[in-house]
């Protein structure tokens, strides 16, 4: 039998604390956006990555990474988002295997809408979570 160290009940602690409060903020963002949207949390994200971009574009490798995501799982998704059309694919002009995934106009409004009660859920319950203090 191992001796545990003193510190790792500690660092046991804190890591199930932080999986609890993500749980707890996902849980909302999930409920909210599909509820008010239709919208997944990983949905979202895609969206907010593209909305914050330039040139409201990402390459899909660069965007698998961006929101934690296997190549397959965003591919999944990305056939979602453009078949209601808030995303297209196109072809990288410099490279023939690179994929880019752009927002559309109806993703652009859709992302804004849905931005508004992203920020909401996290403002009203991160605050909780962390135990900050409220904003008045």
């Amino acid at each position: 039998m191992s001796v545990m160290p003193a510190s790792e009940p500690d660092v046991v602690g804190a890591w199930r604390e932080m999986q609890a409060r993500h749980a707890a903020v996902c849980s909302a963002l999930e409920r909210e956006l599909g509820d008010r949207h239709g919208l997944g949390i990983s949905d979202f994200e895609v969206l907010d990555r593209l909305a914050d971009s330039p040139a409201r574009e990402w390459r899909a490798q660069d965007l698998a990474e961006s929101v934690h995501l296997s190549q397959s799982a965003l591919s999944r998704l990305v056939d979602r988002l453009a078949r209601t059309g808030l995303v297209e694919r196109c072809a990288c002009d410099n490279d023939r295997r690179g994929i880019f995934v752009l927002l559309t106009e109806d993703g652009t409004r859709k992302h804004a809408d849905a931005a508004a009660t992203h920020r909401a859920v996290l403002a009203r319950v991160l605050p909780a979570r962390l135990g900050w203090p409220t904003a008045r």
